[in-house]
């Protein structure tokens, strides 16, 4: 409809007009408009940061292009960190794991509704988050050269468990209160995988005069493996990325990457070592994006007897 001293649409159809041509892209973008604030979380709080330390990493001291700062970790402490690191992951990961199984079979013994599962998968829950300097507080407060546990156990029984030196401190400590946190993890995330085994393949090897042990090992063994090595490389990510925890417990050297990252923003840094934290960040990211890409991979495997 024109106007009809000017010739021209009227407004009204021109506000009619508008919506029609706009709605169609409109209605494609309203589903993504509620992942918007999720997208800027992520975008500030983690692609942001993590283009920062890929940047810094490979810059040198007069901003140009460099792998200097890279190459030094292959040598000196920064190697000897990231040996430590990996031991210290990896035993907690493997104890996490043996452990964590054993129990989460334990857990499938009893009735899928009855109240010890809940009960003990509800804990596992909060258990697998509860670490940090609360978590350290907490073994101090039992564990340390004064707690509760020591303090008992040396008035009462004699027990000096600090008689070889103060571990708690150490890795060994470091491996102690890890696991903490790690064999609830473990029995979170590998609960599934024992459910999925079905009663039909036990009897039908039973049926044919296998024993035990042939079920186990023909049966049982290949379609838990992918999910038990998943799992066990999900701990290692998980203590290898840890920090709160060992800070809170180591606080002299640093004897694993998380904590020689950390002397970069709380101490002096020398000139020219100034972009040597991001790489230590760098190579970390690296470590971790690899051992989830294989976790990803026999996750896969093993989704197929979930099913």
């Amino acid at each position: 409809m024109r106007s009809a001293d000017t010739g021209r649409p009227s407004p009204r159809h021109r506000w009619k007009g508008r919506p029609t041509a706009a709605w169609p892209g409109l209605r494609t973008l309203t589903p993504y408009l509620g992942v918007l604030p999720f997208l800027a979380y992520v975008g500030v709080f983690l692609i942001y940061p993590t283009l920062v330390v890929v940047v810094g990493a490979f810059q040198g001291d007069d901003g140009h292009l460099s792998t200097a700062n890279v190459r030094v970790l292959s040598r000196g402490v920064y190697l000897e960190a990231f040996v430590r690191s990996i031991e210290l992951s990896a035993t907690a990961a493997m104890v996490g794991a043996v452990l964590g199984s054993l129990l989460a079979w334990a857990v499938t013994t009893a009735r899928p509704d009855g109240t010890l599962r809940r009960t003990v998968l509800a804990g596992c829950g909060v258990l697998a988050q509860f670490g940090g300097v609360t978590l350290a507080f907490a073994f101090i407060a039992t564990f340390g050269l004064t707690g509760l546990v020591t303090v008992y156990l040396k008035d009462h029984l004699g027990i000096d468990i600090f008689a070889n030196g103060v571990w708690l401190y150490d890795m060994p400590g470091l491996i102690l209160v890890y696991s903490y946190f790690q064999i609830p993890l473990m029995v979170i995330v590998f609960l599934p995988a024992l459910d999925g085994l079905r009663p039909q393949w036990r009897e039908a090897v039973q049926s044919l005069g296998g024993s035990t042990w042939r079920y186990w090992r023909h049966v049982a063994g290949p379609v838990l493996g992918p999910s038990f090595l998943g799992a066990s490389l999900l701990l290692f990510a998980n203590a290898f990325s840890a920090y709160a925890t060992a800070a809170a417990l180591v606080s002299q050297g640093s004897p694993i990457v998380p904590l020689e990252i950390r002397n970069y923003f709380t101490s002096e840094v020398l000139l020219g070592r100034q972009n040597i934290g991001k790489a230590l960040g760098f190579s970390m990211i690296v470590v971790v994006a690899v051992v989830m890409v294989l976790y990803a991979l026999l996750l896969r495997r093993a989704a197929r007897w979930l099913r």
